[in-house]
């Protein structure tokens, strides 16, 4: 079985470690304790992360998030992996800091991202895991919010959520949609 995990986020240093950017953080804490690293490709970095006969290709988007669409469907025509096999890795401001809310469809939510994504692929029905970044900001300040930067009390929370994204999509890949939401939905 082979899956994409798109993780969303903007390149460039003015990005690093913001917010927004929490897709790629997600993606390159997995290449780092899986001692893998990505490659430059077509619209974006590319790596393979293999667990239990699964094959995860991960992709960092270069397209910036509003365009993230174009890489997406790229690599899944380019991998032949089905949109049902499809997991993005996005930032919410809808939820609390550090709540985990992995959905199978649905909705763009008002992410620009994920809104592209719809847009291209012409459909809602692919995974997506929800990383809440909370919506602690003042009326008219969302955008310098969400390419904001981490506050030292997220910081040493950040960690621990990575680690539990990881859990995540290999229990994604292994268990399935259902088993996957029951057990990490609600922790």
């Amino acid at each position: 079985m082979k899956y994409l995990v798109a993780g969303l986020g903007n390149i460039g240093d003015d990005y690093q470690d913001t917010r927004h950017n929490i897709g790629f953080m997600i993606l390159d804490a997995l290449a780092n304790v899986s001692n893998i690293s990505f490659t430059d490709k077509r619209y974006g970095s590319i790596s393979e992360y293999r667990f239990k006969g699964r094959i995860f290709v991960l992709l960092k988007p270069s397209t910036y998030v509003n365009l993230s669409g174009k890489a997406v469907n790229y690599w899944l025509a380019k991998e032949e992996i089905e949109p049902s096999n499809l997991l993005v890795l996005m930032d919410d401001i809808a939820l609390p800091f550090g709540t985990l809310r992995l959905r199978p469809r649905g909705s763009d939510g008002g992410h620009n991202g994920l809104a592209s994504i719809i847009q291209v692929l012409g459909t809602q029905e692919f995974a997506r895991l929800r990383f809440g970044i909370g919506g602690d900001y003042p009326h008219g300040l969302q955008v310098e919010y969400v390419l904001g930067r981490w506050s030292k009390e997220e910081l040493l929370q950040l960690s621990g959520r990575i680690e539990t994204c990881h859990e995540i999509i290999r229990s994604f890949g292994t268990a399935g949609m259902e088993r996957t939401m029951n057990q990490y939905n609600n922790r």
